[in-house]
């Protein structure tokens, strides 16, 4: 997102008390300055200061009509812009072939789908595997909780990585058995 706040600009300003209770009652509708003070309690100088703070990285807006509006928006494109990180990412942290054959399958931080070929399958399931810390066993609803994050079918996923040796499975435990271990 090149026009709005990035991930870190949108934490920091979480981090600050007076524009989080700012953004809070933005979120809960309020529309004026007059509103968000009433329902912050915020004085007069912290108001402006949070309002200036978030209007200058554009999360608070105005409308033609002055009305004060959050720009959710940012949110989204931030959450988008941390999972593609994360994806250009663990791309680059394997070796060229690998990476060719992560890009086609990985958009936004999710497998667009489960690749056919074996060869090229094995190369996602090594990604998702890293997802698992070793030597921590999780129970079935923990492994698809994370493979979730990645793709809607987690039980083809989940058998995958039992039947290719990423992970192994005994009494509905799961536990990380393969797969490169970053360095």
């Amino acid at each position: 997102m090149t026009d709005g706040p990035t991930t870190a600009v949108i934490v920091g300003h979480l981090a600050h008390p007076d524009r989080r209770r700012v953004i809070a009652a933005l979120i809960l509708g309020a529309t004026s300055r007059e509103e968000i003070k009433q329902a912050t309690g915020l004085g007069p100088r912290a108001l402006v200061t949070a309002l200036s703070r978030l209007g200058e990285s554009r999360l608070v807006l105005t409308d033609e009509r002055g009305r004060l509006r959050l720009a959710e928006e940012a949110f989204r494109h931030a959450a988008i812009e941390t999972r593609s990180d994360r994806c250009d990412e663990a791309a680059g942290d394997f070796p060229d072939d690998a990476a060719r054959v992560l890009r086609p399958f990985l958009r936004n931080g999710r497998l667009l789908s489960i690749p056919a070929q074996h060869s090229k399958r094995l190369v996602i399931l090594d990604l998702l595997a890293q997802e698992f810390e070793p030597g921590r066993r999780y129970d079935e609803h923990a492994v698809n909780t994370v493979l979730r994050r990645w793709h809607a079918d987690t039980a083809s996923l989940r058998r995958y990585l039992v039947d290719e040796g990423f992970l192994d499975r005994h009494a509905g435990q799961y536990w990380r058995a393969g797969g490169t271990v970053p360095t």
